[in-house]
């Protein structure tokens, strides 16, 4: 086997003791405020913003460096009609049952339903893709590796990036979604993962009670 290149770890920066738990604390006091947002308002948002977030997310940790995502970004009118007409028939057979009664009781604090203007309203929608097959080079046709885990992280590094520019965001998972492939013009050895619906709160806009209550660390974490 050859020998493969390398480059010196030197980017880090070396931090004290005291400025690593300054910046983990400040960095949770920031992202703690983050919260799904159901009620978008129309105002636009400077393409570079979204670019920019998605090479963030391009940096995320994945199976071989092959990358293995696509994220599709929506902005045409006649497109988020289709998606929303789309993701609301599905969204209506599941709310009407399809669901399961343990489902519909676990999202009733929530309060959400079949009806999901925002998918119109925000400016865009980033519809994830994961990629079966691909590799690191255009045309690559090669088997990827954890695809699934690859696009979970890059998926939360782009929301903590498009809050930190102080955008609001919500994941929205219509079951099936193969439809987003036809709307989004992409290849069937893709596969959508999510819609990311990216703007700014409307004025009216409001949070559940119940998502702001989270688990204490002592409930997310053992030390062994």
């Amino acid at each position: 086997m050859k020998p493969h290149d390398t480059l010196p770890y030197s980017e880090l920066p070396d931090y004290s003791d005291d400025e690593r738990i300054a910046r983990a604390q400040a960095f949770y006091e920031a992202i703690k405020t983050r919260r799904t947002c159901r009620d978008f308002a129309d105002t636009p948002v400077p393409r570079e913003v979204i670019e920019t977030a998605l090479l963030a997310a391009g940096t995320a940790p994945n199976g071989a460096n092959h990358q293995p995502w696509h994220f599709a970004v929506v902005e045409s009118e006649e497109k988020k009609k289709a998606i929303r007409d789309a993701a609301e028939s599905e969204e209506k057979a599941f709310y009407e049952g399809k669901a399961g009664k343990e489902w519909l009781e676990a999202l009733a604090p929530l309060g959400t339903d079949d009806d999901k203007p925002y998918l119109e309203t925000a400016p865009y929608l980033i519809v994830i893709f994961g990629q079966r097959k691909g590799g690191m080079h255009p045309g690559e046709m090669k088997q990827n590796y954890y695809v699934n885990e690859s696009v979970g992280i890059a998926t939360g590094m782009l929301i903590t990036a498009l809050h930190d520019a102080g955008l609001a965001t919500l994941t929205h998972t219509p079951n099936p979604m193969k439809f987003l492939n036809e709307v989004c013009e992409r290849p069937a050895n893709e596969k959508a993962a999510m819609i990311l619906v990216v703007g700014k709160p409307s004025d009216t806009a409001t949070i559940p009670v119940h998502a702001t209550i989270k688990k204490p660390l002592d409930q997310i974490s053992s030390w062994l």
